[in-house]
């Protein structure tokens, strides 16, 4: 049984390391840099950079700035405030994906008079990745370590999808 397991660590262990060939292709037609500075609209949620619309300014370097707002009234509850902001830079890029190191920030708002949130400022650092979906549709993923302002810190995802207009 102990042998079995040693060579089963080993071979996987082998296949691991050793050199490989990629199965997906990478394209340099965008390169390091778009060339161009590129706008994207859409809707972004999730606790560091808040729920809401967002618009992302892609530069023609790596950098990526994204507004998030979003306002909220549900027919029973209290009116719902989200205001965020979110930077990225870029790691690695294709033509159908870019991973990159994401930060963001918001403050969140819900009631009427006064904010029912113990903690509205939020905080967040992590990774991302961005995949296109169709055309000049992309989905975005992160994992972000998010700060809330009365201390607590939770490592929480974040979803956005966005249309760029190349």
């Amino acid at each position: 049984m102990k042998r079995t397991l040693i060579a089963a660590v080993t071979i996987l262990m082998f296949v691991l390391i050793s050199p490989t060939h990629a199965q997906v292709a990478v394209s340099n037609v965008k390169g390091d840099a778009f060339g161009r500075s590129i706008y994207g609209l859409g809707f972004s949620g999730g606790p560091a950079s808040g729920i809401g619309f967002s618009f992302r300014y892609h530069t023609e370097g790596k950098s990526s700035l994204q507004a998030i707002v979003g306002i909220f009234k549900p027919k029973n509850t209290d009116t719902f405030y989200s205001f965020g902001a979110e930077f990225q830079q870029d790691l690695t890029r294709s033509n159908s994906a870019r991973f990159f190191f994401g930060a963001a920030s918001s403050y969140n708002y819900n009631g009427a008079a006064g904010n029912k949130y113990t903690a509205p400022f939020r905080l967040g650092a992590g990774l991302g990745g961005e995949f296109l979906l169709q055309d000049a549709v992309h989905f975005s993923f992160q994992g972000l370590f998010t700060y809330f302002s009365d201390g607590t810190i939770l490592p929480l995802p974040q979803l956005a999808v966005h249309y760029y207009f190349y």
